[in-house]
């Protein structure tokens, strides 16, 4: 049992958000077992995000996070891309709807999960794989557009030897269309031994309506549907899986290209996606431990040790007053300028360590402007408490994002500043 524990602290995580169905009059969660069967198989632990209300904002509760994969679900909402420009008339928007019912009912709170977690992987260089909706939550994330139904936007202008067929509910699992691999990519070297010579093309199956519009500048195609629909695409320069880094979305399913009443893939490198992306998330798993694992200590310089010292004697010359008690001689006042500047860049103290600075308030100099301050944080504390008290759920929601954004950011700029420091100290 040890040992398995142990294994679950080693194995890198792989953060998968599941997909809401309706079972037996309620709602349920569930991810594809063919996700989960090849992320484990291939080294790392899936972990299920589940898309309930309110996860957006838990996100930070499921690190670490050595690698995120998104895969399929209802589409994504059309107010998060250039939905206005499909130029759809609304009987048109209600025929999609009719015609595809279990994807058009959008789902929000899937959305802000999955882009939040889209938007991490790109500012962190996570892993990231993206199976059909995954690769248009990636594409978006980066200001990437879709199509919002392939057939009226697409299809339907071009000649009939020219569409094709990206959704048949008749043969869901069996349907396959021609996709055109580009060269010098990932796919290539994955499906290199299935391509015929001089043909770069390989069947896939196909379960979506919509796809990519505009890529993202980011990116560069990887596959091409006869229709000109890009089928896969990645950031070169963000993918190499031994360095930990993989940035990837393919709107065909690899994991379930197999074979009639078999569990064989049609091609050999069908699992070759997660086989990489596993690879990448071991390998940043490896870089991101390498980094934290043991900390440098922050070394001062002699200026800096000075200044230390100072500190130090001030506050510890205030402590033997305190608790002396009596006067103080004039030539010590001096050296309590020290601490009280010190106590003037910190934040607000507690009521009990109010009193306690109340009571040193004839020896601390600074230290009646120090209260004077306590209590305008107070009233601004009970403003705020006011105003927010005012506010609907979600302003206060987003209120929360911006300014846990802002803390990552300033926490990310001290440590970068810090490390400044410690490079001059060491030049």
């Amino acid at each position: 049992m040890a040992f398995n524990n142990d294994l679950s602290v080693i194995l890198p995580r792989v953060l998968i958000v599941s997909r809401r169905s309706v079972r037996k009059n309620k709602f349920v969660d569930f991810v594809g077992e063919y996700h989960l069967d090849l992320i484990v198989g291939y080294g790392a632990v899936p972990v299920i995000v589940p898309r309930v209300n309110g996860v957006h904002m838990l996100l930070d509760s499921f690190e670490p996070i050595h690698g995120v994969l998104l895969c399929e679900g209802e589409d994504i909402d059309p107010s998060l891309y250039e939905a206005e420009t499909s130029g759809l008339s609304p009987e048109e928007l209600e025929e999609i709807r009719r015609l595809h019912a279990s994807d058009t009912a959008i789902d929000t709170e899937k959305d802000s999960i999955e882009l939040r977690l889209a938007k991490l992987c790109l500012e962190r260089n996570i892993p990231y794989l993206g199976i059909c909706r995954g690769s248009q939550v990636l594409n978006v994330a980066c200001g990437g557009t879709l199509y919002q139904d392939i057939g009226k936007e697409l299809s339907r202008k071009l000649p009939e030897n020219q569409r094709v067929v990206h959704m048949d509910y008749d043969n869901y699992d069996g349907h396959r269309h021609s996709v055109k691999i580009v060269e010098n990519t990932p796919l290539q070297c994955w499906f290199k031994d299935s391509l015929d010579d001089g043909k770069m093309e390989i069947l896939v199956n196909s379960y979506h309506h919509q796809g990519v519009k505009r890529l993202a500048q980011r990116f560069v195609p990887m596959a091409l549907a006869p229709d000109g629909l890009i089928e896969g695409f990645y950031d070169p320069d963000a993918y190499n899986p031994e360095e930990g880094k993989f940035i990837m979305g393919l709107q065909f399913h690899p994991e379930r290209m197999r074979r009639p009443d078999s569990e064989e893939f049609d091609y050999s490198g069908c699992p070759s996606a997660y086989q990489e992306f596993v690879k990448a998330v071991i390998a940043y798993q490896k870089k991101l431990n390498s980094s934290t694992s043991i900390p440098k200590p922050l070394k001062l310089n002699q200026e800096m040790e000075n200044r230390r010292k100072i500190i130090v004697r001030s506050f510890s010359l205030a402590k033997n007053l305190y608790t002396a008690g009596g006067g103080m001689h004039p030539s010590k006042v001096s050296e309590l300028q020290a601490g009280a500047e010190f106590l003037e860049s910190n934040t607000a103290l507690s009521v009990q360590q109010e009193k306690r600075l109340k009571q040193m308030g004839a020896t601390v100099r600074n230290g009646t402007n120090y209260i004077e301050k306590l209590k305008i944080n107070e009233e601004r504390e009970r403003l705020a408490r006011h105003v927010m008290g005012k506010m609907p759920v979600e302003q206060l929601s987003d209120l929360m994002s911006f300014y846990h954004m802002m803390g990552q950011i300033c926490s990310e700029v001290l440590e970068r500043k810090l490390h400044g420091i410690v490079n001059d100290i060491s030049d």
